[in-house]
């Protein structure tokens, strides 16, 4: 019988060849970037020790997870996606016409008779909030009759309903864009 044996383990001699050629190949440089890679990983390690790090760390894997379960996930990346193509694609005659866009706007809407209206609807709106705010509502037919027969309900729905036609006139009245 032949007594071969069957071994995994390579001759002792390429061991060794393995280990010459290991410490060959270790170049200064090599054993520098493999010294300060274990450094950062272990500086990371010491950073997820800390409480605060961990729970903010499982946080946020637990708000991921949540994200991926309602699909809002892919919604998220693709919204960064649109943020990163718009900052990439603003270039600085985009900036400046949207800067000229907004001056426009604030220039429109900023103006005295826009203010004034703005003050006079918040002022009228305080004004009916507080004098409404004390009546009890009564039920019945007579007291809806005996609130359309006041001389100022009349004028108020007379008012809303000639605003309302003339707003309908203008919007009807202008192009469609």
């Amino acid at each position: 019988m032949d007594d071969t044996r069957l071994s995994n383990q390579p001759p002792p001699d390429e061991l060794g060849r393995l280990a010459q050629a290991a410490r060959e190949a270790l170049t200064d440089r090599i054993v520098e970037r493999l010294a300060v890679t274990g450094a950062n990983a272990l500086e990371l390690l010491d950073r997820f020790n800390d409480d605060g790090t961990r729970a903010a760390l499982h946080r946020t894997i637990d708000r991921l997870t949540e994200l991926y379960k309602v699909g809002a996930l892919d919604t998220l990346f693709d919204t960064v996606m649109l943020v990163h193509a718009a900052r990439d694609a603003a270039t600085d005659n985009i900036v400046e016409r949207l800067f000229s866009l907004v001056e426009q706007l604030i220039n429109t809407v900023a103006t005295q008779d826009m203010a004034m209206l703005a003050d006079n609807i918040r002022e009228a709106l305080a004004e009916a909030a507080q004098e409404t705010s004390d009546l009890k509502p009564r039920a019945g037919i007579l007291s809806a009759r005996s609130l359309i027969v006041k001389p100022e309900t009349q004028q108020g729905l007379a008012f809303l309903l000639a605003f309302a036609e003339k707003l309908r006139r203008r919007t009807v009245a202008q192009p469609s864009a």
